[in-house]
């Protein structure tokens, strides 16, 4: 059995340019255990963390540039298990404030993703598809969200499924 790596994430929302209520996402840059996914910002836990709601700021910080004053942690989400890689990750729900321009970490995010949370809740988000990635095991086609070329599945997804109902209504809407 591989060590559980404790790893946190943040689930920010802000409103857009238009008001809408929108979900941060980053794509992992093509390296690594995580290669080219998309994902909520956060990491693995660090000695100096002193929670992990810390280590989901701090990593959200650094992977996105946003700062770490904006960010108000509205509560826990239960913790996910990765099925291929050991990670338990521990997710915060949070409101941020949008800086003027992202900085994604170079050596970590390829890319910023801003995503109305409307697009996510249609119902032609919720899809089954063929996904493969090393160590996955092939049983044919697993849960995810599309919005677009954005795929969303495994523990993102997992984290996400059962929140957005709740983020179709005030007082996260608008």
């Amino acid at each position: 059995m591989p060590r559980t790596v404790e790893s946190a994430v943040l689930v920010p929302l802000f409103a857009g340019p238009d008001g809408a209520l929108r979900l941060l996402l980053i794509r992992r840059v093509d390296r690594g255990a995580h290669a080219g996914q998309i994902a909520l910002p956060g990491g693995k836990r660090e000695p100096g963390d002193a929670t992990l709601a810390a280590t989901a700021i701090r990593e959200t910080v650094e992977e996105t540039g946003t700062a770490a004053e904006g960010i108000t942690l509205l509560e826990s989400l239960p913790p996910v298990h990765t099925f291929t890689t050991g990670f338990r990750i521990h997710p915060f729900l949070a409101r941020i404030e949008r800086p003027a321009y992202w900085r994604p970490e170079p050596g970590e995010v390829e890319d910023i993703i801003e995503l109305p949370v409307a697009d996510l809740l249609r119902p032609e988000a919720r899809r089954h598809e063929r996904i493969t990635a090393p160590g996955l095991p092939d049983r044919g086609e697993w849960p995810c969200l599309r919005v677009g070329p954005i795929r969303i599945w495994g523990a993102t997804w997992r984290i996400l499924e059962p929140l957005l109902p709740r983020l179709a209504d005030p007082p996260w809407s608008s």
